[in-house]
């Protein structure tokens, strides 16, 4: 079961972008280490879950400057091909970003079995309604834990929830949960690959029994061209849980990019959740007004160095790099592509932190620092004549 399209695989697979120098390849710039954002005091904590509290779920934070209490976002994370251990820690920083400055804390768990994350993930095969429900297990377990702690207003929470995240927060607002006040589901759902069963005809079962226990109003975001969960599907879903008794508003926003299933985690996507998720909150009582300020990253300075698609132009680049160079060309904004004086190069698309997923992929195949050559359509290499930070001249 996947809860994450062809095209986010075919993204994975495609930042393995080979290192030219000795035949080896570079790690998927999504595993490498990436550094913590300073702008919004990010950390990550082991959250403890599961009725023994025996489970301790690899748990990202970001909050304002100060002490608090502040209000509470808990953003839910999908499931990524394969085996859960091994998928990144998920991040929703431009989400995140948005609620900083609305002086929210946000916390993104991982849940039991993913990432670094102890315990098991548990899935009932075909079974819709039990996977959401074993899934917001740990939501709750993680809304109980917030609630305890001095720097949460414990009574002003809200949840939102991506592709299965969405799936097991819709799940979640069965319970009767103290402080919190809405559910956001982001394209919610879960797909199984083959024909082991009718999968969507599931989900709508899912949804219609959680409809019928619905204690929290929900906001639902779906665009025309989700790869996974299309407008007659969520048509079904929605009307399912609705002439169940519950209540949830869906905004079917059109399409978006390739695949509109990745909306949410990608920096084009803010300006059609915003207002819609801005809306929701003023509905249900949450913090609107910016009130923190949060400095946005410093932007790379375009230069004059050479034509975008001038790949004899790029330094230090073998043969097959250049190709490589080309090919990054094709792919979609934002962007990145990193160099090295030994040869190495690395690049990244779409999603959050592309700067910094280039340059990790490249760092991890040099011995040498990287250099960022071209983010989105702008070359930033420094003009000849200047000095480069990569080191070493141009060859």
């Amino acid at each position: 079961m996947q809860s994450v399209p062809e095209r986010i695989i075919k993204f994975l697979l495609s930042s393995l972008a080979s290192l030219a120098v000795a035949g080896l390849f570079l790690l998927p710039a999504a595993a490498q280490q990436l550094p913590l954002d300073s702008r919004l005091h990010e950390q990550v904590i082991m959250v403890p879950a599961s009725r023994q509290q025996s489970v301790q779920l690899e748990t990202t934070v970001y909050k304002p400057a100060g002490d608090g209490p502040f209000p509470l976002l808990i953003i839910n994370h999908g499931k990524a091909p394969g085996d859960p251990k091994l998928q990144n820690r998920d991040r929703f920083v431009y989400m995140a970003t948005h609620f900083v400055r609305k002086g929210y804390a946000v916390v993104v768990p991982m849940r039991a079995g993913f990432a670094h994350s102890t315990g098991k993930f548990i899935e009932y095969g075909c079974n819709m309604t039990a996977n959401g429900y074993v899934q917001a297990g740990d939501i709750a377990d993680v809304v109980a834990w917030a609630r305890q702690q001095d720097w949460i207003d414990r009574e002003r929470i809200v949840i939102a929830g991506q592709s299965f995240g969405g799936l097991a927060s819709v799940a979640l607002s069965t319970q009767d949960l103290p402080g919190v006040r809405g559910i956001m589901n982001f394209a919610g759902g879960l797909k199984v690959h083959g024909n082991a069963c009718d999968w969507k005809s599931q989900l709508v079962k899912a949804f219609g029994e959680y409809g019928r226990k619905n204690k929290i109003e929900s906001m639902w975001m779906y665009g025309a061209n989700d790869s996974y969960f299309g407008p007659e599907l969520v048509s079904r879903m929605h009307g399912a849980f609705t002439a169940a008794g519950g209540h949830a508003q869906l905004i079917a926003y059109g399409p978006f990019k390739h695949d509109a299933h990745t909306m949410l985690g990608s920096r084009d996507g803010q300006p059609i959740w915003q207002p819609e998720v801005d809306r929701f909150l003023a509905h249900i009582g949450m913090p609107v007004k910016e009130v923190y300020a949060v400095a946005e990253p410093p932007p790379q300075r375009p230069t004059n160095y050479a034509a975008l698609d001038d790949a004899g132009a790029v330094p230090y680049l073998p043969e097959r790099g250049r190709q490589q160079y080309l090919d990054f060309l094709k792919k979609d904004s934002p962007r990145a592509f990193a160099v090295s004086p030994t040869g190495a190069w690395g690049w990244a698309e779409e999603g959050e932190g592309t700067n910094e997923r280039a340059l990790a992929a490249c760092n991890a195949a040099s011995k040498l620092p990287c250099q960022l050559y071209t983010v989105d359509n702008d070359i930033v290499w420094p003009e000849r004549g200047a000095s480069s930070a990569a080191g070493g001249g141009m060859q």
